[in-house]
């Protein structure tokens, strides 16, 4: 089994629980186009694809483009703000990087917003660098490729931490090693039917995992 150097996290679910920042915006957006916002379930199912997936499943192609300018602009400002580290992340990071680990945040939401999230929460400087979504690499797997492109990672010593399936079959497209997590937004039947290698209950039982899967 090759050693592990690289740990890509996901952001929302993962790191953060920024569920009511997200809810707020998409509510925001959704009533500046004079559009019904859907029921809390759908909203909850947006926490983690790219906006413009999410966005384009419940509206007009047209109308997507303005309901994210809508939402980037009210989360940058009020959302943003609607954030919290999950309990046992500052440690975990701490643990991972004294082990020698170089940890990252992969991140479909928008990268300066990503940037500035991460610099409010004063974890910023916990990572080697923060790759999020941008107009041409939006997509889970376009952000993972573009981390391994930048750092000329190898796949086979990489991992993607996160919790719902787009991390997951993030991971799976571009040949790395998953690990669901169970305190964010998906659930543990969707990271297994998708093929997740490892899951963890715990921010506080990772390393444990990754030094005993990895050597």
């Amino acid at each position: 089994m090759s050693h592990l150097k690289h740990i890509f996290f996901d952001l929302d679910g993962t790191l953060v629980d920024s569920s009511k920042g997200i809810q707020e915006s998409f509510e925001y957006s959704f009533k500046q186009l004079g559009k019904e916002c859907p029921e809390e379930s759908i909203i909850k199912s947006f926490m983690g694809p790219p906006l413009e997936v999410s966005f384009a499943s419940v509206l007009e192609e047209s109308q997507v483009p303005e309901a994210i300018n809508y939402y980037r602009s009210f989360y940058k400002e009020k959302g943003i703000w609607g954030v919290r580290l999950y309990e046992g992340i500052p440690e975990l990071l701490t643990q991972l990087k004294e082990a020698g680990y170089q940890i990252y945040v992969t991140t479909s939401k928008n990268q300066p917003t990503a940037q500035k999230l991460l610099a409010n929460l004063a974890i910023s400087e916990q990572f080697d660098d923060i790759f999020g979504s941008l107009p041409d690499s939006f997509h889970k797997a376009d952000v993972l490729r573009r981390a391994l492109q930048t750092l000329d990672a190898n796949p086979e010593e990489t991992i993607i931490i996160g919790d719902t399936k787009f991390d997951i079959i993030g991971g799976k497209e571009v040949g790395i090693s998953t690990l669901g997590v169970l305190w964010g937004f998906g659930s543990q039947r969707e990271l297994l039917e998708n093929g997740a290698d490892l899951l963890s209950n715990s921010p506080k039982h990772i390393l444990k995992i990754l030094k005993e899967h990895f050597s």
